[in-house]
């Protein structure tokens, strides 16, 4: 299944064209840029960024308040992040193009999505560092989901527990503002790998709820 998910993931690739003559901004290009506007207008305060690991492989699990979370989530960590982002984001030719230079990963909701399983588990087998919201959305059911823990289960990355304060209050339906926001690392959940069991995954992922609620 993952060799067959890894050449129709392949094909797609090759199938894509960009909207425009040049290339999309990069991670660190888009960091460069927001960085020091989210640390001077929201006053950003990181919380023992010493915590997050430096290398290897990270499932990075914060809560999910804001659709401003990203973005102060990036301008906070200095190691570069790939983001499971929902695929309606991509409706837009224009933000998908972004997105794709991003290196985000498009899931569909509602539903098990092979193909982000398979290429989130190649981001955290080439040790990179990724991002998954337990919460899923900002907004409706906002039960924690078994993603993040599933994916450091099967691949043995440690669980990132990271607790965003504040962008609720900065950025929301009907609400925008200016508030100091604060990101507060925890320690990381060192996971070993073992086979998927939903059990495992529920169990892990409330101890991850814990982690991060404990961090407010």
């Amino acid at each position: 299944m993952e060799f067959l998910m890894d050449t129709l993931i392949g094909r797609q690739a090759k199938k894509a064209t960009s909207i425009l003559p040049f290339s999309a901004p990069t991670y660190a290009q888009v960091r460069q840029t927001f960085c020091h506007w989210v640390h001077a207008i929201y006053r950003l305060e990181v919380i023992s960024a010493d915590r997050f690991p430096v290398a290897g492989p990270a499932v990075v699990a914060p809560n999910h308040d804001s659709v401003l979370d990203g973005i102060v989530l990036g301008a906070a960590l200095s190691r570069e992040l790939r983001f499971l982002a929902k695929a309606e984001l991509w409706r837009s030719r224009l933000l998908a193009w972004m997105l794709d230079g991003l290196g985000a990963i498009r899931v569909e909701r509602g539903r098990s999505d092979h193909r982000a399983l398979v290429q989130v588990r190649q981001a955290l087998d080439a040790e990179q560092a990724v991002v998954i919201f337990p919460q899923g959305a900002v907004s409706g059911h906002r039960a924690w989901h078994r993603g993040a823990a599933r994916m450091a289960l099967v691949t043995g990355a440690p669980l990132v527990p990271v607790r965003l304060v504040g962008t609720a209050q900065a950025l929301a339906r009907g609400r925008v503002g200016f508030p100091k926001l604060r990101v507060i690392v925890g320690e990381p959940i060192e996971v070993a790998r073992a086979p998927e069991e939903p059990a495992a995954a529920t169990e892990l992922t409330e101890r991850l709820r814990g982690a991060v609620e404990s961090l407010a």
